[in-house]
Formats: structure tokens, sequence, C-alpha cells
């Protein structure tokens, strides 16, 4: 996935995104895909799923899960997240050993996600869990329906900050593949 430098409504930068809106969807199983990430300041790259009911009802009743986000600007630390109604967000970090970069190589992000619980993973190894059951009592749990995928680089943004001047260009987010497995339970669909 590449992104062009353009002229567009003002905008310096175009960011890219696939999605499997309208065409795939699935409740439940372990999502992965192997990905090299871009580096440098304004980059925002992702891999995520967003409930299949977000035309309906709205971001963020639908829930959203974020396999792995990234700012460019901290090339070694990827981020797991969930989002749920209310504004309810909880989020960990995973950063790579010895000031290692997601930029230097491929590696796999995973989600395991099964009746009221999500794990996170980078390269196999599990490093967080979050449960319906660890929600204060005024959260809602709304990760029990189809999610579709989304793979995207945003440039720029919130998150990903403004392109610093240092960041080389153009940049790629590298995709080896993406894979989506039933749960052990034979759940997913």
């Amino acid at each position: 996935m590449k992104y062009r430098q353009e002229s567009y409504m003002g905008a310096s930068y175009t960011s890219g995104r696939i999605e499997t809106s309208g065409k795939f969807s699935q409740r439940y199983g372990r999502f992965e895909a192997r990905i090299q990430l871009p580096r440098g300041q304004g980059m925002w790259p992702a891999f995520w799923l967003l409930g299949d009911d977000y035309a309906q009802v709205g971001w963020p009743a639908c829930g959203e899960l974020d396999i792995m986000e990234s700012r460019g600007a901290a090339p070694g630390t990827v981020l797991g997240s969930m989002h749920g109604p209310g504004g309810d967000s909880y989020t960990q970090a995973y950063t790579l050993p010895a000031g290692g970069s997601f930029a230097a190589g491929y590696h796999v992000f995973a989600l395991e996600w099964a009746p009221g619980e999500v794990r996170w993973y980078v390269d196999g190894a599990l490093y967080e869990t979050q449960s319906a059951d660890m929600l204060p009592a005024s959260a809602s749990w709304v990760f029990d329906h189809p999610f579709f995928v989304i793979l995207d680089l945003a440039v720029g943004g919130g998150f990903g900050g403004p392109v610093g001047g240092a960041t080389p260009l153009p940049q790629s987010m590298l995709v080896d593949y993406v894979r989506v497995y039933t749960d052990a339970a034979g759940r997913g669909g």
C-alpha cells in the first residue's frame, strides 16, 4: 500500500485504505497480517476491525478493534486498542526490544477474539488481553457481532501528527498477507 504526494482540496498528501465492508465480515476467530511498517513523523499505519453495523449505529457504538496502529515517529512501538460506546477506550503498547524498528522488516500482528475476550499478539507474543468482565459496570461490551477488516496508511492527522521534514517520501506499508481463521470452536462467519 503506497500513498503519493499530491495536492487535493488543500491537503498535501493522500492516505490509502483497503477494507472488506460489504464483502467480508466475521465474528470471532484469529485475524493476522504480516506487515512492514513505514517510518517517520506523520505516518499512521493501521490494521483494524470495525463493527459491520457501522452504517446503522455509527462509531463508537459499532465497536472498533485496533489490531495494530503505529505512529511513524515511534518506529519501535505499536498499539492494540478497543473502542466502544461512551468513548470507552482501552489501549496497550508493545515495544520491540533493543531499540528495534517495525520499519526494518516484516512482523506478524494478530488478534484472537472469542466471546467476551480479545487478545493481542506481535510475532506470536501475547501482550494484552481484554475481557467483558474487566470493563467498568458503566461500559458496554459491543464485541459480539461481525466486524469487517481495514488496512490503512493515513498520512498526518491527529494521531499520526504532521509530516516531519525529515520523513523520507514516498512511504509504503508493505503487506505480505492477511489471514482470518475461525476460532478453535469453529466460530466465525
